[in-house]
């Protein structure tokens, strides 16, 4: 009676091991959409992501407020990259930011702590030195987003990069919502030139899509 209790006992201990002990392919990734947009904006790149062997664990998308300061949704990104290290284990998870939400989650990685949990943080289009649209809306978030703004100007003063985070922007010279086009680049960063693409198409683009999974990878 004792052999066979012990029997199942190291039987259930060899069923629950792998469970226990198995690692991500790779760290989890975070989505953040910009201003005016929704967690709809990843669905072309999450699917290229999957087809790559990437786990719908590893790929967290969500929606946040975009109308309020990206300092409060900064505080919202901490919570979530916590969130998602507690349930998955890893370490570090990456950041893939678009236009607007390269800011909030720099300001993150810059002033909530964020470069001891993040490993790869790219920005897609994001107004990081400002863009002259924003002068058009008047949210606490897009002011933030206008060319010497207060925020914009902590922000970036200093090291534009901090910490031994990856840093990797792309851009396009026929972007109609980042004005001047330039201003997505970081010092410090692998800036990539994307050619002629919509702001929303380097989202969906193929070619930007391959060189954001090898930066990732």
């Amino acid at each position: 009676m004792r052999k066979t209790l012990l029997a199942v006992a190291l039987a259930t201990v060899a069923l629950l091991a792998p469970a226990a002990t198995s690692a991500m392919a790779h760290d989890p990734i975070l989505f953040v959409h910009g201003w005016s947009e929704s967690e709809s904006l990843w669905s072309t790149m999450i699917r290229n992501f999957e087809r790559e062997g990437w786990t719908r664990a590893e790929l967290n998308n969500w929606r946040y407020n975009t109308s309020q300061s990206n300092v409060r949704t900064a505080s919202e990104v901490a919570r979530k990259v916590e969130e998602i290290r507690s349930r998955t284990g890893a370490a570090k998870v990456d950041i893939i930011s678009h236009s607007m939400g390269g800011l909030n989650t720099r300001y993150y990685l810059k002033n909530l702590g964020g470069t001891e949990k993040v490993d790869d943080w790219v920005s897609l289009g994001g107004p990081n030195h400002g863009t002259t649209t924003a002068n058009l809306c008047f949210e606490e978030s897009c002011i933030e987003m206008r060319i010497g703004s207060t925020f914009l100007t902590r922000l970036n003063e200093g090291d534009e990069t901090p910490g031994t985070v990856n840093y990797g922007t792309w851009w396009s010279s026929c972007d109609e919502i980042i004005n001047p086009d330039e201003s997505v680049l970081l010092s410090g960063a692998t800036n990539t030139e994307a050619g002629c693409v919509t702001h929303t198409g380097l989202t969906t683009n193929s070619t930007v899509f391959a060189g954001v999974r090898e930066f990732v990878r």
